[in-house]
């Protein structure tokens, strides 16, 4: 039988830390979102606290990534490069800082049509 590795909590950490970074998120920034200090977010990226499977699910949420995400080896995670483009990820993260569900639906409603072409 072939013994699995263990993701740590550091290796974790550091795919937070990547992603965050991918979207051009502050720590305080997505301390905001997961409703936790910017000191938290630190000590989660550092590997010093480790993240129970609901707080992961949170953080992926909050990240744009699957859950697995913080499991898979880095040769899948070049695999999957293409999931978010450039576009994407930037129309996610300005997204995210619209308070007001009337202005979201808003936004949805003008990307709906300009799909459309």
């Amino acid at each position: 039988m072939q013994k699995r590795k263990v993701i740590t909590s550091r290796e974790i950490g550091e795919k937070i830390k990547k992603q965050r970074r991918k979207l051009g998120i502050s720590q305080e920034q997505l301390a905001e979102i997961l409703g936790v200090t910017y000191q938290q977010v630190q000590r989660y990226e550092n590997g010093m606290n480790k993240l129970n499977l609901e707080n992961i699910q949170i953080v992926a949420d909050a990240l744009s990534v699957p859950v697995s995400y913080f499991f898979e080896a880095e040769k899948a995670l070049k695999e999957r490069a293409s999931y978010t483009v450039p576009d994407e990820v930037r129309l996610l993260k300005y997204f995210r800082k619209i308070k007001e569900r009337g202005s979201k639906q808003a936004v949805i409603g003008v990307a709906r049509l300009a799909a459309r072409d």
